[in-house]
């Protein structure tokens, strides 16, 4: 059986349109991994600074 050009076109631009949908769904997951990443390194320098704050403070 062969496949008309418009169905072949057609069956294309579904392909390239499902990859797309799949590069922006990979963008969006890549750029929430970034954040989960950047709140848990700002978490563990906020704790450091208080940690030294504390200690400061039980110095003086």
């Amino acid at each position: 059986m062969s496949i008309n050009p418009t169905a072949a076109m057609y069956m294309h631009q579904e392909l390239v349109d499902e990859r797309i949908r799949g590069l922006h769904q990979e963008a969006a997951e890549q750029r929430l991994a970034s954040r989960i990443q950047d709140v848990r390194r700002a978490r563990r320098k906020a704790e450091r600074a208080s940690r030294r704050l504390l200690a400061a403070l039980a110095r003086a």
